[in-house]
Parts: structure tokens; C-alpha cells; sequence
């Protein structure tokens, strides 16, 4: 069996009613334990893309392979099971009473027996650190809050791909940073595959490899540091720099003569204790 989890060749798509094509031609490989991220400005066919690996839409041309079974009407469902999806609006997902019927929901539906059922529910609840809030209304919980539920529900059904759709794009700094945080433990700890979908580039810069997506093809697709040296060919696109380019942008601007290897904020702090402030 191939290495790929994941194998998109020559999709295309258009929305009826509009003569557009959203996607054109797109081809895309993801590997088994692999995190990419898919950038791109507005209206480039992200979240569009996204939905169709999951099987929510259904491309005018192309395949879509998923652990070895191409995508189509017989095989939607066995797809649906291995790809799970976290949305941005998690209001939009929930349909349960209390946490813990929300987390059961998609379980209920696919027969889990209830023992069983009882633990997956007690087990995602842990790992995202919202055990103590089971019974709780989900209305009543933070942004924050109400995705790490969203998480644990998609956590519970065992799926082999999660696709983060843009899902910290309603949550301040901190509560961005808790979600990334917290899937990419369960994606250690799980072999999970990860696709984010997303605007926020200090996620992007997670990613073993970032796609760029522009005018419903891909332009790039690279590790992380070559990507960000595009610099201001990146800004033009309409998206950004993660904070530690920046600062390293204006320190070479003053003539600080910084490392060409990319560098994370955490990674960047440490070169200039070691370069300036411990001396």
C-alpha cells in the first residue's frame, strides 16, 4: 500500500449557478502522520477543497483516494470514518444536550456499543482537557472551550485524517494557541494525519509542509521556512508573517546579523539569549 494517506489528482469544481471554477486541476499527496497546512487568500478554494475530501461535495472531475479507497457514493461513508472534520463555528457541530451527549453523538450513530462507547467519550474528554465540564451545556461554554468539545467529539470516533477548517479563527491568541496545542499532542500520541485550513500563519508554521493555494490552484508548496522567506510576496497574497520572521526581518534591517535557518518564536528567543543577553 502507498505511503499516502491522502491522494487528490487533477480535482476540479465549480458551485452551480456559477460559471467559475473554484478548483482547477489540483493535485495533492499528504503522507500517513504527516501535518500540512493549506494557506491561501480568501475565496482561493480552501475550505471548498477541504469539504470535498470529506465528502461533502462532490468534484466535477478528478479523484480523491483516501487510505487506498478512491472517493465515491459507495465508499463516502468508510471515508467519512477515517476523515474527520473541526469546523470554525463549533456552535455549528453541536447537537447534544450536555458534552458528553455531543461527544456520543457520532458514535451513537455508528453503532459503538455503549461501553465502549462510555470510555472513547471519558478518553477524548481527557485528552483535550475538558473532563471536568461532562455534563455541562455546550452553549454554555467559552470559544475556547466549545472547540476543544468539537475536537474531543472528532477524537472519539478514531479517525485516521483531521481536517481543521479554519477551526481557531474565532478564538483570541491564547485560545488559538491551547487547540494547536492540544492536537498536535493527540497527533504524537495518535499517528494522527493533520490539514489545516487556515489564515492564522503561526499555525501554518506547525506544518511539515505548507501548500499555497491561489485562484483555486497551487502555487507553493514547502516546509515552512521557505515558504516565509517570500516575505512581502506573502503579504501581497493577502496573508502574513509569523511574529518571529518579523522580528528577524527588522533585526537584519538594523544589521544584526541573524541565522538564515528559520526560526520559531521559542527558537529565536534562544539565539539572542545565547547571542546578546547572556553575555
Amino acid at each position: 500500500m502507498s505511503e499516502n494517506i491522502i491522494e487528490i489528482k487533477d480535482l476540479n469544481f465549480h458551485y452551480p449557478m456559477s460559471e467559475s471554477q473554484v478548483l482547477k486541476d489540483v493535485s495533492l499527496e499528504i503522507k500517513k502522520g504527516e501535518w500540512i497546512a493549506i494557506i491561501g487568500p480568501n475565496g482561493s478554494g480552501k475550505s471548498t477543497l477541504a469539504k470535498m475530501i470529506n465528502g461533502l461535495l462532490v468534484p466535477d472531475s478528478g479523484q480523491i483516494i483516501v487510505d487506498g479507497k478512491e472517493l465515491n457514493a459507495e465508499t463516502v461513508w468508510d471515508i467519512r470514518q477515517a476523515v474527520g472534520m473541526v469546523f470554525q463555528n463549533p456552535d455549528n457541530q453541536f447537537v447534544g444536550s450536555t458534552v458528553e451527549d455531543d461527544v456520543a453523538f457520532g458514535m451513537e450513530n455508528r453503532g459503538v456499543p455503549r461501553e465502549e462507547m462510555v470510555d472513547r467519550v471519558k478518553e477524548a474528554l481527557d485528552l483535550v482537557r475538558m473532563s471536568e465540564f461532562i455534563d455541562k451545556e455546550p452553549a454554555r461554554l467559552s470559544g475556547g472551550q466549545k472547540q476543544r468539545v468539537a475536537v474531543a467529539s472528532v477524537i472519539a470516533l478514531r479517525p485516521q485524517v483531521i481536517i481543521l477548517d479554519e477551526a481557531t479563527a474565532m478564538l483570541d491568541p491564547k485560545g488559538r494557541q491551547e487547540i494547536i496545542s492540544i492536537v498536535d499532542q493527540i497527533k504524537e500520541d495518535h499517528d494522527l494525519t493533520v490539514i489545516s485550513i487556515t489564515h492564522d500563519i503561526n499555525e501554518a508554521s506547525r506544518a511539515d509542509r505548507i501548500f499555497i493555494l491561489k485562484d483555486g490552484h497551487f502555487t507553493m508548496q514547502a516546509q515552512p521556512a521557505e515558504v516565509f522567506a517570500l516575505g512581502d510576496q506573502l503579504i501581497e497574497m493577502g496573508l502574513d508573517l509569523p511574529f518571529a520572521q518579523k522580528l528577524i526581518s527588522t533585526l537584519k534591517a538594523r544589521g544584526v546579523d541573524v541565522p538564515d535557518h528559520y526560526m520559531d518564536e521559542e527558537a529565536l528567543l534562544a539565539w539572542i539569549n545565547q547571542s546578546y543577553l547572556n553575555k
